[in-house]
């Protein structure tokens, strides 16, 4: 067969891009059926205390109300995904400012809010722990007196509001700073950041006469989704049916559940269907951030630049609840080391309950957090060497073969390459950009970054239609990555179709393949997998036939563009439509092809590193990139500019260029974002910036002129579909730190602490210059 390519490495548009500018694209506040409630929810004016007594007397006053549904109409137990933590309405305590007490079914959604408003909740108010610090503080209240009782996944100590702690150890550092020619130590510290999606979570459940319950809502998994309702509220998991309407972005925020179980609650509670959707405030009061963290990290390095040893402590605040904190903690962990050789590693990790809402996923899943402490550590040791940055990160890259911490070896990887290309960029052009206005000094700085591609289990169906163009099935989420694109560009290639004859099914749980979630860089590389050998099943299964209706060897079979099959060497074929008809009608049955898999990648070498509490069993097909950053900044206010970002990945093979690129775009700007400008900040417990009036996210003036991207296609992934890896989180990974590091070039002040917002950085100038 050919190995030309005629659908993958296409920058094809988007297949759901015109409904999306058009406006005909339906999200789930879009959504109303018949008889619709409207969904209002009571949440916890305090950070910390105990639920006295909870009066509905004036709510259920409120002219349309119909239901109204607290933590005593609800199944009493503990839910969680790595511990048995937290309630769908808080029973007995309230954890944080925002918490869910109450919910309320009316008629209209003016009653609902209203109601939910007249719900009296009579607290006693307890001290808070709101930071790191205040938790743990000798003698700090408990956000969780009990949580020796919580049943969890793993035999963690806890200590006070710690909750999981988990180590990774290679090598003698003990011994092996003595052998170091070069030390440097310090503490970084990173923000709660915002998801900042368009959309804010909705959910809409629909109670049938057969008593199941369908469910249309804002999740980045309509399978995890199905299996937590089912937990959280008793229900059969045959009971629950969930469908993906079009999601307006995730970024890891709409990984676990939002309002879904609440409006199930309600649902069910008043026979009708219900609908509740977030504001903007309560969408950032109630649900998730990124992980605030303090990262205290030491390297030591020969004289030559070669690594030696590097210890790190990861400090994760995890929010009242821990959610997905043990793998967000075990990833940053993961990543501490990042993309270099070092034979000498100590990494210890906690995560720790406050009196905040909680942290959980968020692109780059602790990777941006141990990566900015990494990076910084590795440009102060370049200039401690007086060594030029990239060569240092070039003199102790790895290479294919060799193995990322925990002892996995790493098959493909062109870490090299990303630098080259990176280097040879900076020279060219840093030299061609504008000079910096009167005043301010501008700087180069630049990062190496790392992430996976592989994690936990997918599948996918594809069959023959009578006309000979194809089914595609999978239970992928497109959350705005283009998956609803390139999934479809993979079948079309493997069978050498025009994307067109591939048709993508929604998300559904009654009919859609298993997939775990759209997390973790994990849909092109895993979800292809499954869909390149769903369709090579299929492929064969059309060979098959074809070869007995041509009387032929199917070895004398080749695919032609269109949906053709030929003898080769001569003018003998026949169609798909034929084949599908013959095996529809007469001979076979249908011809379709499945396939599913649990990440089978090379796994953690017990022999080469001692892991303690590491909360995934396997995870991998590591990425590898570059990013360099020219930054202008403003010695009299401490104002920093972004002039222009290169980004260099080792992508593998580029399944939709176009696509690739506009992640990395998206990607920059948001890590500039977290650099320089976002952070939630809390005040005796109380989020005081919930809204985009308070919380500043990157706009047009705050963006590159220019993000150059780089996509490195030297280190093809032998079982990505097609050579893929990953995209769609590497891009963020690498932003801040090369933007910290071109500040240091610029000014010479070390920002250990981001964002980097103009009074910081003049404090650093000023603190640097002696004033």
């Amino acid at each position: 067969m050919t190995n030309s390519f005629s659908a993958v490495g296409i920058s094809s548009a988007r297949l759901d891009s015109s409904e999306k500018v058009g406006g005909a694209a339906k999200y789930a506040d879009d959504y109303t059926v018949p008889g619709m409630l409207y969904g209002a929810i009571t949440a916890s004016p305090i950070a910390s205390g105990r639920i006295k007594a909870i009066d509905l007397t004036d709510a259920l006053a409120v002219p349309g109300v119909v239901s109204i549904v607290t933590a005593d109409d609800l199944p009493d137990k503990l839910v969680g995904s790595f511990i048995k933590d937290e309630v769908t309405l808080a029973r007995g305590h309230v954890r944080y400012v925002g918490e869910p007490v109450a919910a309320v079914a009316a008629e209209t959604k003016e009653a609902a809010d209203l109601a939910a408003q007249m719900i009296s909740v009579d607290y006693e108010d307890y001290t808070a722990v709101c930071s790191l610090d205040d938790a743990l503080a000798q003698d700090a209240p408990l956000v969780h007196p009990d949580q020796d009782r919580y049943t969890r996944n793993s035999d963690t100590e806890t200590n006070g509001n710690i909750f999981w702690s988990a180590g990774i150890l290679e090598g003698d550092p003990d011994s092996a700073w003595g052998a170091c020619d070069v030390i440097v130590e310090d503490v970084y510290e990173t923000p709660a950041q915002y998801h900042a999606y368009m959309e804010p979570c909705s959910a809409l459940a629909e109670p049938d006469l057969a008593g199941r319950m369908t469910v249309r809502s804002t999740a980045q998994s309509i399978f995890y989704l199905q299996g937590r309702i089912s937990e959280e509220l008793d229900i059969p998991m045959s009971k629950i049916r969930c469908i993906a309407p079009k999601i307006g972005g995730g970024f890891g925020g709409k990984n676990g559940v939002s309002v879904q179980p609440i409006a199930v609650a309600l649902a069910r509670a008043s026979g009708r269907p219900v609908k509740i959707t977030l504001t903007r405030a309560q969408d950032m009061e109630m649900l998730r951030s990124r992980h605030p963290t303090r990262i205290k990290m030491r390297t030591g390095a020969k004289q030559d630049g070669t690594l030696v040893a590097r210890e790190a402590e990861l400090w994760f605040d995890a929010g009242a609840y821990s959610d997905e904190s043990p793998a967000v903690l075990s990833f940053g962990m993961l990543c501490s080391r990042g993309p270099y050789n070092c034979p000498n590693v100590r990494v210890k990790g906690h995560a720790v309950y406050t009196n905040k809402l909680k942290a959980g996923s968020f692109r780059g899943f602790g990777n941006p957090q141990a990566t900015f402490a990494s990076e910084s550590q590795l440009d102060a040791l370049a200039a401690k060497l007086g060594m030029d940055p990239i060569e240092l990160r070039r003199r102790n890259a790895m290479k294919a073969g060799d193995a990322w911490l925990g002892g996995q070896t790493v098959p493909s990887c062109a870490m090299t390459e990303c630098l080259d290309a990176l280097d040879v960029a900076l020279k060219k052009d840093v030299s061609a950009l504008p000079a910096p206005q009167d005043g301010w000094v501008r700087g180069v700085g630049v990062s190496g970054l790392s992430h996976i591609s592989g994690l936990m289990g997918t599948s996918a169906f594809v069959n023959l239609r009578a006309d000979g163009t194809v089914a595609l099935q999978t239970g992928v989420v497109d959350i705005g990555q283009g998956s609803d694109t390139v999934l479809p560009q993979i079948c079309a290639e493997t069978l050498r179709l025009p994307l067109e004859s591939i048709a993508y099914a929604t998300q559904d749980t009654d009919s859609s393949p298993y997939n775990w979630k759209t997390a973790a860089s994990r849909i092109t590389y895993t979800a292809g997998r499954a869909v390149m050998q769903a369709t090579v099943e299929m492929r064969d299964r059309i060979l098959n036939d074809a070869a007995d209706m041509l009387e032929c060897s199917k070895d004398d079979l080749e695919l032609e563009t269109g949906g053709m099959v030929r003898v080769v060497g001569s003018d003998r074929q026949t169609s798909f439509r034929e084949i599908a008809a013959r095996a529809f009608n007469r001979v076979g049955g249908p011809i379709m092809g499945h396939h599913a898999f649990a990440f089978d990648g090379p796994r953690f070498d017990p022999k080469r590193a001692e892991m303690s509490n590491f909360a995934f069993d396997n995870l991998g097909v590591y990425v590898f990139g570059a990013v360099g950053a020219v930054v202008d900044v403003d010695t009299v206010t401490g104002k920093a500019i972004v002039q222009k970002v290169w980004s260099a990945h080792d992508i593998g093979r580029a399944i939709n260029p176009q696509s690739v690129e506009g992640q990395v775009h998206g990607a920059v700007v948001q890590g500039v974002g977290y650099a320089l400008l976002e952070e939630l900040v809390w005040e005796n417990g109380h989020l005081t910036n919930p809204s985009f009036m308070d919380y500043k996210i990157p706009d047009g003036l705050d963006s590159p002129d220019e993000i150059v991207v780089m996509l490195i296609e030297d280190a093809p992934e032998a079982t990505g579909p097609y050579g893929a890896k990953s995209i769609g989180e590497a891009g963020i990974v690498g932003v801040a730190p090369a933007i910290a590091n071109a500040i240091y070039n610029a000014t010479g002040a070390r920002m250990t602490r981001i964002p980097m917002t103009s009074e910081r950085l003049l404090n650093g100038i000023l603190s640097q210059s002696g004033a």
